[in-house]
């Protein structure tokens, strides 16, 4: 399944939506090239979690944790494995214990970050030459399975 969004503020919405049914456990890695709008997407998604603040690439920390202002739902950890060169770092993260009680969401985590969980969702992000970016749904599991299939018309 693949989503057009038009705008930024799209991708946002389309980020909100995600996150607001995001628990803890849940897996997300965000694809696609630099420019992208992996971060923008990340943002929405910090946002329907009820995170408050600013959330920005997290490439020199490479991981961030929020925790959303009403403290009701899961932390977010927020990651940036584009400088990691291997398994060995990202298991150095902890991150499989994080997804205990957050939901983690891996920017350039493809061939990284796959491991962590059975079920996970690939986010894949392309921004065509008119600035429309395009969102590919890769579900693994059956929790993302059924949540591509529960979704509407997307965008």
């Amino acid at each position: 399944m693949t989503v057009e969004l038009a705008r930024e503020p799209d991708t946002l919405e389309f980020g909100e939506r995600l996150g607001a049914g995001l628990r803890a456990g849940d897996l997300v890695l965000l694809a696609g090239p630099l420019g992208a709008g992996k971060t923008v997407l990340a943002r929405g998604i910090a946002a329907g979690m009820g995170v408050t603040g600013q959330v920005t690439s997290p490439t020199f920390v490479i991981a961030r944790v929020h925790r959303p202002a009403a403290g009701g739902g899961p932390a977010l950890v927020h990651v940036d494995a584009y400088r990691l060169t291997g398994l060995d770092e990202i298991d150095d993260l902890d991150l499989d214990t994080d997804l205990t009680d957050a939901a983690v969401v891996v920017e350039w985590g493809e061939g990284v970050a796959e491991h962590l969980s059975d079920e996970y969702l690939v986010l894949r992000i392309t921004r065509r030459d008119d600035d429309v970016r395009e969102i590919t749904f890769e579900p693994h599991g059956e929790r993302w399975q059924r949540w591509v299939a529960a979704q509407p018309a997307l965008g």
